[in-house]
């Protein structure tokens, strides 16, 4: 007789495939009232820059820095190495120079200042200020012996829930504001618009962004002549490479490179070769708490000419 009981309903139902979710089948609907808040318009290439454009040196460099309390900190530099001095020929002139730095730091979470004044009398300051919850005031300037190279500048950046905007003022009659605005949750576009009073000229701009866990690629444009494209591929939490091509429709010039960004348990290398058959490294080595050794590398194949540089960090 149990051959004449019909089957259950539960057990007439046809088993989904093996390794299928109907779940994940349906397309994730995008809440476009709910968009994440895109990093400044200035910032948009960031990820490229620092595998691309470590801080290069050549020489000497120690620096050391002292916490006098939680918010206040002094730091001493001094550098030596060889300075490169313009002319006309293609041969590259190179000067002697060593130099002292001595600057003071004041952390805090509202209100950072950054004070640097050097034996050449070059003095510079930066300030950063959150005047509201979304409205931070930024600002730098740099005061040099020599005519016509002493400048300032105040940004004033505003943060919304899924864009960012930023007003720029600055000596000469500087006048520049820009604007980014989330379009989709990976995707960014922006614009900028400037004013530079001193000589006569203005300018207009556009750039997108898009993000994921694993990539980010830039493109940027403006009525100068620059267009810059950039693209970021992370390989692993801990292996980044990255590319960019610099073209300027105005002089003709072009520049592709690639690099590399490796963060291991105790170094960081990073480096770089690009079209004009520049090659360069930078290591950061943590040698031990608060100690950090740093090398520097560049070969100009080109023009000739290789830069060397190493030291040392001490202090957090």
């Amino acid at each position: 007789m149990a051959t004449l009981i019909p089957p259950s309903p539960a057990a007439s139902t046809t088993p989904p495939a093996a390794g299928s979710n109907p779940a994940a089948t349906e397309p994730q609907k995008v809440d476009y009232l709910d968009l994440p808040c895109p990093i400044p318009y200035e910032e948009i290439h960031r990820e490229a820059l620092m595998s691309l454009k470590p801080e290069l040196f050549e020489g000497l460099r120690f620096d050391f820095m002292k916490g006098l309390n939680q918010k206040f900190s002094l730091s001493h530099s001094v550098m030596m190495g060889p300075t490169e001095v313009p002319s006309q020929s293609s041969d590259v002139i190179k000067v002697p120079t060593a130099n002292y730095e001595f600057g003071a730091n004041f952390i805090d979470p509202k209100l950072m200042l950054f004070g640097r004044v050097m034996t050449d009398g070059r003095l510079s300051a930066r300030l950063k200020c959150d005047l509201a919850e979304n409205l931070t005031l930024k600002g730098n300037a740099q005061l040099t012996n020599e005519p016509h190279m002493s400048h300032g500048m105040f940004n004033f950046d505003y943060k919304g829930s899924d864009y960012r905007t930023q007003v720029q003022l600055g000596n000469g009659a500087l006048l520049g504001a820009s604007y980014i605005q989330s379009v989709t949750p990976h995707l960014s576009l922006g614009g900028e618009v400037f004013w530079a009073g001193q000589h006569r000229k203005s300018g207009i701009g556009y750039a997108a962004r898009y993000n994921t866990d694993k990539m980010v690629a830039t493109g940027q444009v403006a009525s100068t002549g620059m267009v810059a494209l950039g693209y970021v591929q992370k390989v692993s939490e801990k292996i980044s490479l990255a590319s960019d091509f610099m073209y300027n429709y105005m002089s003709r010039d072009v520049t592709a490179s690639f690099g590399y960004d490796c963060i291991l348990r105790q170094c960081r290398l990073r480096g770089k070769i690009d079209s004009n058959g520049v090659v360069s490294a930078f290591l950061e080595e943590r040698l031990n708490m608060g100690l950090n050794f740093l090398l520097s590398a560049e070969i100009d194949h080109k023009k000739k000419d290789y830069k060397f540089g190493f030291g040392l960090t001490v202090g957090e």
